[in-house]
Order: C-alpha cells, then structure tokens, then sequence
C-alpha cells in the first residue's frame, strides 16, 4: 500500500521573510559604515600631514580601527550566516538588477575584509613594531621585506579606491531605491520606527 500523502495544511511551512533585517544585521551595517567613513578621512589625513607627532598620531588611529574593522567586519559576517533570513527583493527588479545587488554586497563584505588585511601586511612587512591602540602589540602575519611592503602598500591603496566606488554606487542605488523606485529597501535597514500610540 502506498502511504498517504501529507496533507497540505499538514506540511511545514517555510518562515516568510522578513520585512527589513534584523537589529544585529543593522547594528553591524551602521557602525561599519561609520568606521569605515572615519578610516577614509584619517587615512588620507595621515597621508597628507606633514612629517610630525600629530601624523603619527593619525596613522596609529588609522591602522588601530582598521584591526577593530577587520574584527567587527568578521563578527558582521558571521552575524549574517548564522541568520541567513534576508528581506526580500523587490518583484518589480529585473533579473540583472537581483544579480548585481548580491555580486555587490559580496564584494562589500570581501574589500571589507581585505582592506584591513592589505594595512596589517604593510605593517609586517616594514618591520616597525606596532600597538593597537598603543595597547596590545600586533602579531606579524610576513616577515619584514621593503618590496612586498611597497607592493602591500600600492594593493591597500588600490583596494581603498574600489571600495569608496563600490560605496558610491551602494549608496547611489539605496538612494534610487528610496526617492525614484519609492520602494522599501533602503528603509528595512534604517532604525524601527516606532508607531503612534
């Protein structure tokens, strides 16, 4: 005898997604983001200061909360697999817009990653030392070597470079989304807003 099929109303039924992301997925976007605005502005102010206490200052600042990106930039990753359940698309994106949507945030969460571990390869490289913070001395990952650190140096900056594009172009498309498209997707990742009682 064949058994009886599963009734309809019997079967389990998937979770529906939900309708903006969690407040783990938001905290680490946000904060990121504004790590991530903080190592621009004093890796280029680091760059340009003239040779002087205060340039040190910036530059241990700037690789400090690079280390502190790295970390959180990982903790977001892990956040976001052990809660794989995302907001969906809207129907109204054509196929090309889906695909370029998940390619860039994969490329977020990669130069996310890799910028941090291009600065910590500068730093092994040179040789010199270093503190997060001025605090907890930081692990070599190379050994000292003038070429690769010059090399290392030319890939952080270039890394820098497709991240601040790939920013303008998130940002860009968060904000099309919002004022032309009048869809939810940039408002699942703002902050609940509470309802009038």
């Amino acid at each position: 005898m064949r058994p009886k099929p599963t009734p309809v109303h019997a079967r389990p039924q998937a979770s529906p997604a939900p309708a903006a992301w969690n407040g783990g997925v938001k905290f680490f976007h946000w904060l990121l983001a504004l790590l991530i605005f903080v190592q621009f502005t004093l890796g280029w102010l680091a760059v340009s200061w003239r040779l002087s206490p205060a340039k040190l200052d910036l530059f241990v600042w700037h690789k400090s909360i690079g280390v502190l990106v790295l970390a959180l930039g990982l903790l977001r990753l892990a956040w976001r697999l052990a809660s794989p359940a995302a907001p969906t698309l809207p129907p109204h994106m054509p196929p090309w817009e889906r695909t370029a949507a998940r390619a860039s945030h994969a490329l977020l969460y990669g130069l996310m990653l890799a910028l941090p571990l291009s600065g910590w390869l500068i730093q092994s490289t040179s040789g010199m030392p270093f503190r997060i913070f001025r605090q907890w001395p930081l692990p070599a990952i190379a050994a000292a070597d003038k070429a690769a650190s010059e090399l290392a140096e030319v890939v952080h900056l270039s890394l820098g470079i497709a991240l601040a594009a790939l920013l303008v172009v998130h940002i860009g498309a968060a904000l099309r989304h919002h004022f032309i498209q009048h869809d939810e997707v940039m408002m699942r990742m703002l902050p609940a807003r509470r309802r009038p009682s």
